[in-house]
Formats: C-alpha cells, sequence, structure tokens
C-alpha cells in the first residue's frame, strides 16, 4: 500500500515538473517572441497579414512545443517534434508564396526573392525531422532492448 502512494507521488512529481518545464520554455520563446516583434513592427506596416502570419505560427509552434515537452520520456514526444518541423517547413511554403513576393507602395513595384532563405529554412527543418525520426527509432530500439532483457 504504501508503494503504491509513493509510485503515485513520483508520478504526480514527475508530471508537475514536466508541466513547469513546459511553461517554462513557452513563456521563454514568447519572450523571444516578442522582443523580436519590435523589430519586425516596421514590416508589418508594409506588408498585410504580415502580424497575422507570424502570430499565428507562434502560436501553433508553441502549442506543439508544450505537447512536445508534456510527453517526454514517450514515444509520442519523438512524434510531436516530427509534427513541429513538417509544420514549420509546411508553414514556411505557405506562407512565403513559393519564396516571391510581390510589394506595390505607391507607383513603385517592389519584387523580394527569399526562395534562399525558404531552401536554407526547409533544410534545417528536413534536419529537425530526420533527428526526431532517429530519435523515435532510437527510444524504441531501447524499450525493446529493456525488455528482451527483462
Amino acid at each position: 500500500m504504501a508503494d503504491t502512494k509513493s509510485n503515485s507521488k513520483k508520478r504526480l512529481r514527475g508530471f508537475v515538473l514536466k508541466v513547469l518545464k513546459a511553461t517554462v520554455k513557452g513563456i521563454i520563446f514568447y519572450a523571444i517572441y516578442f522582443v523580436a516583434w519590435m523589430f519586425l513592427a516596421p514590416i508589418a506596416e508594409l506588408i498585410p497579414g504580415f502580424q497575422q502570419m507570424v502570430e499565428t505560427f507562434v502560436i501553433v509552434y508553441i502549442t506543439l512545443m508544450i505537447i512536445g515537452e508534456l510527453t517526454s520520456g514517450t514515444v509520442f514526444q519523438h512524434f510531436f517534434n516530427a509534427a513541429k518541423a513538417l509544420f514549420v517547413i509546411g508553414y514556411l511554403i505557405l506562407s512565403l508564396q513559393g519564396g516571391i513576393f510581390g510589394i506595390t507602395v505607391e507607383n513603385v513595384n517592389l519584387m523580394v526573392d527569399l526562395r534562399l532563405f525558404l531552401i536554407i529554412a526547409m533544410l534545417l527543418s528536413l534536419l529537425g525531422l530526420a533527428k526526431s525520426v532517429l530519435q523515435a527509432i532510437n527510444y524504441l530500439n531501447e524499450k525493446e532492448n529493456i525488455r528482451a532483457f527483462s
């Protein structure tokens, strides 16, 4: 009986620590966004919908990050990390519209080619995706080794 009570206290303590860690990570990421937005605010005036696009990205990314932290120690952590990497790739493709922006200000037409940035960001996200897949394989392999030797 005492063993069960001690075990449940350890689980509760572990879950509370996971929640605290996820909260701290979310707050730090949002603080970084808030500071970066001070520098990006002038751009938001030129590009319509830029602020909404960035805020949507930050909300979904922080949500996936928090869920990934809450599921740490399980295989689902790696699934959410992979989902985060795939989300970054998909959102970059959709929001940057293939990497070429066109802005018309008064009588001036400005075209910005961001394809190089898009390719670099996608390659980094693919690297994160590969890391998540390899971590999931490693996690499952370790679980199977533990089960085999038990």
